[in-house]
C-alpha cells in the first residue's frame, strides 16, 4: 500500500468529491437534453440557448465548489489530479453543449438538420452512460466503468461516421450557398466535439478503473 493509500485508509473518507462528479455529469446530461430540443418543431434557438446556458451555470457553480474542496482538503479518495481532470472534462462537455446552442443563434441556423439531429441524439446518449457511470466509482465497480467506456467509444465512432458523411454531403452540395456552408460546419464541429469530449471523459474513468482495481 502506498502512503497515500495508508493515509487514505486511516483518515475519514470526503465522499463530497464523488458528489460533486455526479452533479457534474447530471448537469452535462441535462444540458444535452436541453439541445436535443431544437429537434422539436415549436421549440426555437434562442429558447434552446437559454436552457442550456441556465445548466451550464450551475455546472459552473460545482466546478468552483470542487475546486474549494480541494483547496481545503489534504485527503480525497482518489488522487486529486484524477477529480481535478474529471471535473475540467465534465465540464468542456457542457461547455461545448453551450456553444452549439450559442452556435445554432450566432449564424441564424433556425432548424438542425438531419445529421445534427442525430448528433444531438448520440451526445444525449453519451452523457446519460456518463451519468449512469459516475456513481460506479464511488462504488469501485471498476468492470462496469470499464462497461461504460466500451459502450461510449461506439457512441463516438457512430457520431464520427455521421459527423463525415454530413460533411461531406455539405461540401458536395453545389447549391448551398458559402455562408450556409460556414454556419452548418460550425455547429457540425461543436456537436461532434461534444462526444468526443465525452469519450474523454469515459477514458479517464476507464483508466481509473485499471489504476485502482
Amino acid at each position: 500500500m502506498t502512503l497515500q493509500g495508508l493515509i487514505r485508509w486511516l483518515l475519514p473518507r470526503e465522499d463530497h468529491f464523488y458528489d460533486y462528479l455526479e452533479q457534474q455529469a447530471e448537469a452535462a446530461h441535462l444540458g444535452a437534453k436541453a439541445l436535443a430540443r431544437l429537434k422539436e418543431p415549436d421549440v426555437t434557438p434562442q429558447q434552446v440557448r437559454e436552457a442550456v446556458q441556465a445548466h451550464e451555470h450551475e455546472g459552473d457553480k460545482v466546478v468552483h465548489a470542487m475546486e474549494e474542496a480541494l483547496a481545503k482538503t489534504f485527503v480525497t479518495p482518489i488522487d486529486r489530479e484524477d477529480l481535478q481532470r474529471l471535473s475540467a472534462q465534465l465540464d468542456d462537455v457542457l461547455d461545448l453543449a453551450n456553444g452549439t446552442a450559442r452556435a445554432f443563434v450566432l449564424y441564424g441556423v433556425q432548424r438542425p438538420t438531419e445529421a445534427m439531429g442525430r448528433l444531438m441524439g448520440l451526445l444525449e446518449q453519451s452523457t446519460a452512460v456518463l451519468r449512469d457511470a459516475m456513481p460506479r466509482l464511488r462504488k469501485h465497480a471498476y468492470a462496469e466503468l470499464l462497461d461504460a467506456s466500451r459502450e461510449m467509444r461506439k457512441l463516438e465512432k457512430e457520431g464520427d461516421g455521421v459527423f463525415r458523411e454530413a460533411i461531406s454531403a455539405l461540401f458536395h452540395n453545389e447549391s448551398a450557398s458559402a455562408r450556409a456552408m460556414l454556419s452548418e460546419k460550425e455547429v457540425l464541429e461543436d456537436l461532434e466535439n461534444a462526444i468526443d469530449q465525452c469519450e474523454m471523459v469515459a477514458e479517464t474513468l476507464a483508466n481509473l478503473a485499471v489504476k485502482h482495481g
